[in-house]
């Protein structure tokens, strides 16, 4: 079924459409990677679909329910996780997650059952007891995801979940994210400008341009959709000497070859492998690596943005 899904959803700001007719369908248990430059509409599109603003036209739904006539049945089964994370520092962490245990209406053993858990779920267990002002910007956002986790949500929205962390703090947190959507059988929607990042753990992305889809689907559909039935193989060379470069250029379905240093990045209808080492080896080059290079999603966002 459809977790998430928007009707020509629009929203307008002073005469702009910052939103422009969205539809968009994530389904249950997807890991989607939000993204698009800043202003594309992506944060606007979250708190449409969380109920915390109205759209201008069209609508927007959260399993089924409405999120602007349904908003607090909405809100009851959604978590959010903003991009700055905001606790009481002069609490620890188990008072502050009790906080949102009773605003969501689990109190006395039940609360601390749920509490105690989600913190060990993220990994904070031997910091429990201290007060949230001494943590880490990491250790914050492990605790943000034991706050979604507290609520017990069908669905949860991650804005930059990774922002100013270290290299080995985005791991883990990338980690958790991916084993508590399994182990919760949840849906999450991450929005970050880390593609990288989002390549790693999503399994479908949409891309926003001025308030529109430009695209969406699973990474594999995007890369065919961008390299248009391409193949790019890639060539590292002892040396390059130009007749190497122009003989390739005239192999029978190469389209592209670029050159960097001593690599090569060639574009073909097919896989030309074969052909090419032939080329190379009549000219007397040397190869020292050839593969063929999949599309990363870097290479699918600037294809599709340049598109659009």
């Amino acid at each position: 079924m459809s977790m998430v899904e928007t009707s020509k959803l629009t929203k307008v700001y002073d005469g702009v459409k910052v939103v422009d007719g969205l539809n968009l369908k994530i389904e249950e248990g997807q890991i989607f990677g939000f993204l698009g430059p800043n202003g594309a509409g992506k944060t606007t599109t979250i708190l449409m679909l969380l109920g915390l603003t109205v759209p201008t036209s069209g609508s927007a739904s959260i399993a089924g329910f409405n999120s602007t006539r349904e908003a607090l049945k909405v809100k009851s089964i959604s978590g959010y996780v903003p991009e700055k994370v905001g606790f009481y520092n002069d609490l620890n962490a188990r008072q502050n997650l009790l906080y949102t245990a009773n605003l969501n209406g689990f109190f006395g053993d039940q609360a601390d059952k749920i509490v105690v858990k989600a913190i060990e779920d993220v990994g904070l267990k031997e910091r429990m007891e201290d007060k949230v002002g001494h943590y880490s910007k990491g250790m914050r956002q492990r605790l943000a995801i034991a706050d979604v986790l507290v609520k017990q949500p069908k669905v949860a929205f991650l804005d930059e979940p990774t922002s100013g962390i270290d290299p080995a703090g985005i791991n883990q947190i990338l980690d958790l994210i991916g084993r508590i959507a399994k182990q919760n059988e949840m849906t999450i929607i991450m929005s970050s400008h880390q593609l990288s990042q989002v390549q790693s753990i999503c399994t479908h992305v949409g891309i926003m341009s001025k308030g529109k889809l430009v695209s969406h689907g699973s990474i594999a559909e995007l890369s065919k959709r961008a390299s248009g039935d391409k193949v790019i193989i890639e060539i590292q060379l002892a040396e390059v000497p130009p007749e190497i470069v122009d003989a390739l250029r005239r192999i029978k379905g190469v389209k592209t070859v670029t050159q960097n240093q001593t690599t090569l990045t060639i574009s073909c209808n097919e896989d030309l492998r074969r052909q090419i080492s032939k080329v190379i080896a009549e000219k007397n080059g040397l190869i020292t690596q050839m593969e063929l290079r999949s599309l990363t999603l870097d290479d699918i966002y600037m294809s599709i943005l340049q598109e659009a």
